[in-house]
Protein backbone atom coordinates (compact mmCIF):
# COMPACT_ATOMS: atom_id res chain seq x y z
CA UNK A 1 0.00 0.00 0.00
CA UNK A 2 1.68 3.54 -1.35
CA UNK A 3 0.70 6.98 1.45
CA UNK A 4 1.95 9.88 0.06
CA UNK A 5 2.49 13.54 1.54
CA UNK A 6 1.34 16.77 -0.51
CA UNK A 7 3.91 18.67 -2.46
CA UNK A 8 4.26 21.91 -3.61
CA UNK A 9 3.64 22.58 -6.98
CA UNK A 10 5.96 24.63 -9.76
CA UNK A 11 3.62 26.19 -12.21
CA UNK A 12 6.03 25.86 -15.57
CA UNK A 13 5.83 23.05 -17.95
CA UNK A 14 9.37 21.90 -18.23
CA UNK A 15 9.38 22.00 -14.33
CA UNK A 16 11.10 18.49 -13.23
CA UNK A 17 9.08 18.64 -10.00
CA UNK A 18 5.79 16.96 -9.43
CA UNK A 19 2.55 18.87 -10.41
CA UNK A 20 -0.72 18.60 -10.18
CA UNK A 21 -1.26 17.53 -13.59
CA UNK A 22 1.05 14.75 -13.45
CA UNK A 23 -0.69 12.97 -10.13
CA UNK A 24 -3.39 12.64 -12.62
CA UNK A 25 -0.83 10.36 -15.00
CA UNK A 26 1.37 9.29 -13.02
CA UNK A 27 0.52 6.32 -11.30
CA UNK A 28 -1.16 4.51 -14.69
CA UNK A 29 2.32 5.19 -16.26
CA UNK A 30 4.88 3.77 -13.55
CA UNK A 31 6.30 0.82 -14.09
CA UNK A 32 5.63 -1.89 -11.81
CA UNK A 33 8.94 -4.08 -12.07
CA UNK A 34 12.45 -3.89 -13.07
CA UNK A 35 12.27 -5.22 -16.52
CA UNK A 36 9.30 -2.44 -16.86
CA UNK A 37 11.48 0.09 -15.82
CA UNK A 38 13.44 1.80 -18.86
CA UNK A 39 16.97 3.74 -18.18
CA UNK A 40 19.34 3.81 -15.59
CA UNK A 41 20.67 0.10 -16.88
CA UNK A 42 23.52 0.40 -13.90
CA UNK A 43 21.34 1.37 -11.55
CA UNK A 44 19.09 -1.36 -12.03
CA UNK A 45 21.11 -4.29 -13.06
CA UNK A 46 23.43 -3.80 -9.34
CA UNK A 47 19.42 -3.13 -7.65
CA UNK A 48 18.21 -6.39 -9.14
CA UNK A 49 21.33 -8.25 -7.84
CA UNK A 50 20.76 -6.76 -4.55
CA UNK A 51 17.17 -7.79 -4.15
CA UNK A 52 17.88 -11.22 -5.16
CA UNK A 53 20.39 -11.38 -2.88
CA UNK A 54 18.04 -10.27 -0.23
CA UNK A 55 15.32 -12.73 -1.12
CA UNK A 56 17.26 -15.82 -1.33
CA UNK A 57 18.74 -15.13 2.48
CA UNK A 58 15.35 -14.21 3.60
CA UNK A 59 16.66 -10.76 5.18
CA UNK A 60 15.80 -6.97 4.36
CA UNK A 61 17.19 -5.17 1.76
CA UNK A 62 20.24 -3.18 2.85
CA UNK A 63 19.33 0.75 3.09
CA UNK A 64 19.17 2.14 -0.16
CA UNK A 65 20.22 6.17 -1.06
CA UNK A 66 18.82 7.46 -4.35
CA UNK A 67 20.30 10.61 -5.13
CA UNK A 68 20.10 13.03 -8.58
CA UNK A 69 17.71 15.26 -10.21
CA UNK A 70 14.25 15.63 -10.16
CA UNK A 71 11.56 13.76 -12.17
CA UNK A 72 14.17 10.92 -12.85
CA UNK A 73 12.12 8.42 -11.72
CA UNK A 74 12.77 7.70 -7.59
CA UNK A 75 9.70 7.41 -6.01
CA UNK A 76 8.61 4.86 -9.09
CA UNK A 77 12.16 2.73 -8.56
CA UNK A 78 11.05 2.92 -5.00
CA UNK A 79 7.78 1.53 -5.51
CA UNK A 80 9.54 -1.27 -8.29
CA UNK A 81 12.19 -2.14 -5.49
CA UNK A 82 9.15 -2.75 -3.32
CA UNK A 83 7.41 -4.71 -5.31
CA UNK A 84 10.26 -6.93 -6.49
CA UNK A 85 10.72 -8.01 -2.94
CA UNK A 86 7.01 -8.64 -1.96
CA UNK A 87 6.46 -6.36 0.53
CA UNK A 88 4.41 -3.16 1.46
CA UNK A 89 5.76 0.12 0.80
CA UNK A 90 5.28 3.41 2.71
CA UNK A 91 5.97 6.98 1.42
CA UNK A 92 6.55 10.15 2.79
CA UNK A 93 8.81 13.15 3.05
CA UNK A 94 11.31 14.82 5.12
CA UNK A 95 9.38 17.76 5.95
CA UNK A 96 6.44 16.00 6.56
CA UNK A 97 8.49 14.46 9.17
CA UNK A 98 8.60 17.67 11.56
CA UNK A 99 8.66 15.91 15.10
CA UNK A 100 10.78 12.38 16.51
CA UNK A 101 7.27 11.26 17.37
CA UNK A 102 6.31 11.01 13.99
CA UNK A 103 9.35 9.19 12.94
CA UNK A 104 8.62 6.97 15.79
CA UNK A 105 5.30 6.45 14.47
CA UNK A 106 6.50 5.40 10.83
CA UNK A 107 8.85 3.16 12.26
CA UNK A 108 6.65 1.10 14.64
CA UNK A 109 3.86 0.73 12.14
CA UNK A 110 5.99 -1.19 9.35
CA UNK A 111 6.02 -4.86 9.16
CA UNK A 112 8.85 -7.52 8.66
CA UNK A 113 10.70 -6.45 5.86
CA UNK A 114 8.71 -3.37 4.44
CA UNK A 115 10.31 -0.65 3.00
CA UNK A 116 9.77 3.57 3.65
CA UNK A 117 10.62 5.67 0.89
CA UNK A 118 11.54 9.52 2.11
CA UNK A 119 11.89 11.87 -0.46
CA UNK A 120 13.81 14.83 0.22
CA UNK A 121 15.75 13.44 3.21
CA UNK A 122 18.33 15.95 3.08
CA UNK A 123 15.34 18.27 4.51
CA UNK A 124 15.15 16.26 7.66
CA UNK A 125 16.08 17.72 10.96
CA UNK A 126 18.67 16.90 13.39
CA UNK A 127 16.55 15.67 16.03
CA UNK A 128 14.58 13.26 13.50
CA UNK A 129 17.90 11.98 12.19
CA UNK A 130 19.07 11.42 15.89
CA UNK A 131 15.72 9.03 16.43
CA UNK A 132 17.00 7.37 12.86
CA UNK A 133 20.84 6.42 13.36
CA UNK A 134 20.08 3.83 15.85
CA UNK A 135 17.44 2.61 14.00
CA UNK A 136 18.93 1.99 10.52
CA UNK A 137 22.13 0.24 12.49
CA UNK A 138 20.36 -1.67 15.52
CA UNK A 139 16.86 -2.01 14.62
CA UNK A 140 16.17 -0.26 17.44
CA UNK A 141 14.49 3.61 18.72
CA UNK A 142 15.42 4.81 22.10
CA UNK A 143 12.87 7.24 23.87
CA UNK A 144 12.87 9.79 26.47
CA UNK A 145 9.87 9.95 28.82
CA UNK A 146 9.35 12.33 31.12
CA UNK A 147 11.75 15.41 32.46
CA UNK A 148 14.50 16.44 34.98
CA UNK A 149 15.48 13.34 37.32
CA UNK A 150 12.48 11.07 36.73
CA UNK A 151 13.25 10.62 33.36
CA UNK A 152 13.41 7.36 31.91
CA UNK A 153 14.85 5.89 28.59
CA UNK A 154 12.87 3.16 26.89
CA UNK A 155 14.64 0.79 24.16
CA UNK A 156 11.67 -0.40 21.53
CA UNK A 157 12.39 -3.06 18.80
CA UNK A 158 11.96 -2.64 15.71
CA UNK A 159 10.93 -5.07 13.02
CA UNK A 160 13.48 -5.74 9.94
CA UNK A 161 12.84 -3.01 7.39
CA UNK A 162 14.44 -1.18 4.32
CA UNK A 163 14.91 2.60 4.02
CA UNK A 164 15.05 4.45 1.04
CA UNK A 165 16.14 7.84 0.92
CA UNK A 166 15.67 9.94 -2.02
CA UNK A 167 17.32 13.54 -2.48
CA UNK A 168 18.11 16.03 -5.30
CA UNK A 169 20.68 17.56 -3.14
CA UNK A 170 23.30 14.59 -1.48
CA UNK A 171 25.92 17.56 -0.96
CA UNK A 172 23.53 18.64 2.04
CA UNK A 173 22.91 15.05 3.62
CA UNK A 174 24.60 14.96 6.52
CA UNK A 175 28.06 12.35 6.56
CA UNK A 176 26.47 10.54 9.55
CA UNK A 177 23.51 9.71 7.73
CA UNK A 178 24.95 8.89 4.67
CA UNK A 179 27.41 6.37 6.12
CA UNK A 180 24.17 4.46 6.98
CA UNK A 181 23.29 3.54 3.33
CA UNK A 182 24.94 0.37 2.69
CA UNK A 183 23.09 0.82 -1.35
CA UNK A 184 24.39 4.33 -3.12
CA UNK A 185 23.12 5.06 -6.52
CA UNK A 186 23.13 7.98 -8.82
CA UNK A 187 20.23 8.58 -11.21
CA UNK A 188 21.33 9.80 -14.59
CA UNK A 189 19.42 11.91 -17.04
CA UNK A 190 18.34 9.65 -20.12
CA UNK A 191 19.21 10.18 -23.42
CA UNK A 192 16.79 10.70 -26.10
CA UNK A 193 16.43 7.33 -27.20
CA UNK A 194 15.25 6.15 -23.74
CA UNK A 195 12.88 9.15 -23.50
CA UNK A 196 11.69 7.66 -26.98
CA UNK A 197 10.77 4.74 -25.81
CA UNK A 198 9.35 6.13 -22.61
CA UNK A 199 7.11 8.33 -24.68
CA UNK A 200 5.68 5.42 -26.90
CA UNK A 201 5.14 3.54 -23.80
CA UNK A 202 2.88 6.14 -22.23
CA UNK A 203 1.12 6.73 -25.10
CA UNK A 204 -0.01 3.09 -25.94
CA UNK A 205 -0.68 3.08 -21.90
CA UNK A 206 -3.14 6.40 -22.11
CA UNK A 207 -4.02 5.50 -25.98
CA UNK A 208 -2.57 8.42 -27.49
CA UNK A 209 -2.20 7.48 -31.04
CA UNK A 210 1.73 8.54 -31.72
CA UNK A 211 4.32 8.01 -34.53
CA UNK A 212 7.98 7.55 -33.81
CA UNK A 213 9.08 10.71 -34.85
CA UNK A 214 6.65 12.52 -33.07
CA UNK A 215 7.85 10.79 -29.89
CA UNK A 216 11.46 11.53 -31.12
CA UNK A 217 10.37 15.02 -30.98
CA UNK A 218 8.90 15.18 -28.28
CA UNK A 219 11.41 13.46 -25.99
CA UNK A 220 14.03 15.91 -27.40
CA UNK A 221 12.81 18.66 -25.41
CA UNK A 222 11.79 16.75 -22.75
CA UNK A 223 15.45 18.10 -20.59
CA UNK A 224 16.10 14.36 -20.54
CA UNK A 225 13.57 14.13 -17.72
CA UNK A 226 10.52 11.46 -17.82
CA UNK A 227 8.51 13.49 -15.87
CA UNK A 228 8.63 16.27 -18.19
CA UNK A 229 8.33 13.97 -21.02
CA UNK A 230 5.58 12.99 -20.26
CA UNK A 231 3.55 16.21 -19.12
CA UNK A 232 4.54 17.29 -22.91
CA UNK A 233 3.07 14.22 -24.16
CA UNK A 234 -0.35 15.03 -23.02
CA UNK A 235 -0.27 18.83 -23.92
CA UNK A 236 0.66 17.81 -27.47
CA UNK A 237 -2.40 15.25 -27.32
CA UNK A 238 -4.66 18.24 -27.00
CA UNK A 239 -3.11 20.21 -30.10
CA UNK A 240 -3.26 16.47 -32.22
CA UNK A 241 -7.05 16.44 -31.24
CA UNK A 242 -7.79 20.31 -32.26
CA UNK A 243 -5.64 20.46 -34.98
CA UNK A 244 -5.19 17.43 -36.49
CA UNK A 245 -6.61 13.99 -36.37
CA UNK A 246 -5.70 12.94 -33.26
CA UNK A 247 -2.40 11.00 -33.93
CA UNK A 248 0.96 12.89 -32.64
CA UNK A 249 2.99 13.21 -35.80
CA UNK A 250 6.66 14.95 -36.07
CA UNK A 251 4.55 18.45 -37.33
CA UNK A 252 1.85 18.64 -34.76
CA UNK A 253 4.75 17.94 -31.86
CA UNK A 254 6.34 20.63 -33.34
CA UNK A 255 3.81 23.26 -33.79
CA UNK A 256 2.40 22.13 -30.33
CA UNK A 257 5.74 23.02 -28.52
CA UNK A 258 6.14 26.30 -30.55
CA UNK A 259 3.28 27.41 -29.10
CA UNK A 260 4.47 26.04 -25.42
CA UNK A 261 7.45 27.83 -26.10
CA UNK A 262 10.09 24.81 -25.71
CA UNK A 263 12.35 24.87 -28.71
CA UNK A 264 14.21 22.42 -29.90
CA UNK A 265 16.82 21.60 -26.70
CA UNK A 266 14.13 21.85 -24.26
CA UNK A 267 14.40 25.85 -23.41
CA UNK A 268 11.26 27.85 -22.72
CA UNK A 269 10.64 31.37 -22.44
CA UNK A 270 11.60 31.46 -18.65
CA UNK A 271 15.52 30.10 -19.83
CA UNK A 272 15.77 32.59 -22.78
CA UNK A 273 15.01 35.21 -21.05
CA UNK A 274 17.33 35.06 -18.67
CA UNK A 275 19.92 33.73 -21.12
CA UNK A 276 19.29 37.21 -23.25
CA UNK A 277 19.18 39.07 -20.01
CA UNK A 278 22.38 38.27 -19.36
CA UNK A 279 23.62 38.81 -23.00
CA UNK A 280 21.56 42.09 -24.17
CA UNK A 281 21.42 43.91 -20.84
CA UNK A 282 24.21 42.80 -19.01
CA UNK A 283 26.71 42.38 -22.31
CA UNK A 284 27.14 38.49 -21.20
CA UNK A 285 28.13 38.73 -17.80
CA UNK A 286 29.03 38.48 -15.47
CA UNK A 287 25.91 39.45 -13.15
CA UNK A 288 24.97 38.50 -9.56
CA UNK A 289 22.10 35.99 -8.88
CA UNK A 290 20.02 38.73 -6.94
CA UNK A 291 20.50 41.57 -9.74
CA UNK A 292 19.43 38.96 -12.47
CA UNK A 293 16.04 37.64 -10.59
CA UNK A 294 14.89 41.25 -9.60
CA UNK A 295 15.69 42.24 -13.38
CA UNK A 296 13.28 39.48 -14.18
CA UNK A 297 11.25 39.71 -11.90
CA UNK A 298 11.84 36.43 -10.94
CA UNK A 299 12.88 34.35 -7.45
CA UNK A 300 16.39 33.86 -7.42
CA UNK A 301 16.08 30.00 -6.04
CA UNK A 302 13.82 29.42 -9.14
CA UNK A 303 16.69 30.94 -11.46
CA UNK A 304 19.34 28.75 -9.43
CA UNK A 305 17.39 25.35 -8.78
CA UNK A 306 15.07 25.19 -11.84
CA UNK A 307 17.47 26.95 -15.17
CA UNK A 308 20.88 26.79 -14.02
CA UNK A 309 21.17 23.44 -14.05
CA UNK A 310 20.08 22.35 -17.38
CA UNK A 311 21.72 25.55 -18.66
CA UNK A 312 24.89 24.96 -17.41
CA UNK A 313 24.92 21.20 -18.82
CA UNK A 314 24.23 22.54 -22.10
CA UNK A 315 27.40 24.71 -21.80
CA UNK A 316 25.08 27.84 -22.27
CA UNK A 317 25.91 29.54 -18.61
CA UNK A 318 28.94 29.43 -16.77
CA UNK A 319 29.80 30.52 -13.06
CA UNK A 320 32.23 32.80 -12.41
CA UNK A 321 33.38 34.46 -8.28
CA UNK A 322 31.66 37.63 -9.82
CA UNK A 323 28.57 36.44 -10.98
CA UNK A 324 26.74 34.41 -14.00
CA UNK A 325 28.34 34.60 -17.76
CA UNK A 326 26.63 33.61 -21.03
CA UNK A 327 29.11 31.47 -23.26
CA UNK A 328 29.52 30.99 -26.81
CA UNK A 329 27.25 28.43 -26.99
CA UNK A 330 24.27 30.62 -25.36
CA UNK A 331 24.99 33.29 -28.18
CA UNK A 332 24.79 31.19 -30.42
CA UNK A 333 21.39 29.35 -29.78
CA UNK A 334 19.84 32.54 -29.37
CA UNK A 335 21.42 34.10 -33.09
CA UNK A 336 23.60 36.44 -30.99
CA UNK A 337 27.10 37.21 -32.53
CA UNK A 338 29.66 36.18 -29.78
CA UNK A 339 31.69 39.05 -28.72
CA UNK A 340 35.59 38.84 -29.19
CA UNK A 341 36.89 37.43 -26.34
CA UNK A 342 39.76 39.45 -24.36
CA UNK A 343 41.62 38.57 -20.87
CA UNK A 344 40.04 38.89 -17.60
CA UNK A 345 41.48 41.29 -15.14
CA UNK A 346 41.03 38.69 -12.39
CA UNK A 347 42.91 35.91 -13.55
CA UNK A 348 44.23 36.35 -16.57
CA UNK A 349 41.70 33.92 -18.18
CA UNK A 350 40.25 34.70 -21.79
CA UNK A 351 36.71 35.43 -21.50
CA UNK A 352 33.55 37.38 -22.87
Amino acid sequence: MIQTEDMEFAPRIITPETTQEDSDIDVSLRPQTLHEYIGQDKAKENIAIYIEAAKRRGEPLDHVLLYGPPGLGKTTLSAIIAHELGVNLRVTTGPAIEKPGDLVSLLTSLSDNDVLFIDEIHRLSRAVEEILYPALEDRVIDIIIGKGPSAQSIRIDLKPFTLIGATTRAGQLSAPLRDRFGVIQRLELYTKAQLTDIVRRSSMILGIPCTGDGAEEIAGRARGTPRIANRLLKRVRDFADVMGNGEITTDIARIALSRLEIDELGLDGLDRRMLEMIIKGYAGGPVGLETLASALNEESVTLEDICEPFLMQLGFLGRTPRGRIATRLAYEHLGYKPPEPKPSADDGQMTF
